[in-house]
């Protein structure tokens, strides 16, 4: 079994993040819960601990430097450390670029991008501190990719795929960095997509997908390995789906 770890997980509220926290905590990690809708993180808290894990939750906008580095430091004065930061929190709302949705544009950076910048500033000084760490980043196969009404949403995938592999470069070896790419996955991103037809063009991308759980098995994976070990990139997809 891993050594158990205090792991920091964005956006834990539902779909990868709330299947993350459950995975690790099953698997006797100590877990900090962030996302905004605090009720979620509650009752996802009350049910890891009844089952016997280890949770706690604090209220996370990852948009916020000050509300992530307030999340990083509550890991910090529950446990003394912080080992592990999966940056999962994000958004997809998908449409053309001739809709000029430029708002939503704006969210997308600020979540999928600037929120994981947000995580790195607040995380690799602690990480340094204390002589290592490992910080994964959920992406998306949109890191590989790009797919009409996706040119956004995939930009700031590129983005995070690249700001994690130049950090792996910088590294001296006891901090660990992985990205962790999946396909379509059961989730809400694609509830909050405004623009109809990329919704409907959505639905029907859609219908063959991967549970969350998988995913939450891929960052298992990640974190399991000893510390000799970097998962640097795993891609996930669905069996049998092209994208």
């Amino acid at each position: 079994m891993t050594e158990p770890r205090v792991v920091a997980i964005t956006g834990a509220s539902s779909g990868i993040g709330e299947a993350t926290a459950r995975r690790l905590a099953a698997d006797g990690h100590r877990v900090l819960l962030g996302a905004r809708r605090t009720d979620r993180l509650a009752a996802l808290t009350a049910e890891i601990t009844a089952a016997g894990g280890t949770a706690d939750c604090r209220p996370l906008d990852v948009t916020d430097p000050v509300s992530v580095q307030e999340f990083v430091a509550a890991a910090r004065e529950l446990h003394g450390r912080l080992d592990v930061l999966v940056n999962n929190a994000g958004v997809m709302p998908l449409s053309p670029l001739n809709a000029l949705r430029t708002d939503e544009w704006d969210r997308m950076i600020d979540v999928n991008l600037r929120g994981v910048l947000h995580g790195f500033a607040a995380a690799l000084p602690v990480m340094a501190a204390q002589g290592g760490g490992h910080l994964i980043t959920v992406a998306s196969v949109g890191a590989h990719e790009v797919v009409p009404t996706a040119a956004v949403y995939c930009a700031t995938k590129f983005a995070v795929r690249a700001l994690s592999e130049g950090l792996r470069q910088e590294s001296d070896g006891s901090l660990r960095v992985t990205v962790v790419s999946p396909g379509v996955t059961t989730s809400e991103l694609a509830d909050h997509i405004g623009d109809p037809d990329a919704r409907e063009a959505m639905r029907a991308y859609r219908a063959v997908a991967l549970p969350a759980e998988a995913v939450a098995d891929a960052i298992a994976y990640a974190l399991a390995q000893p510390p000799h070990v970097d998962v640097n990139e795993i891609v996930v997809r669905p069996a049998g789906s092209a994208q």
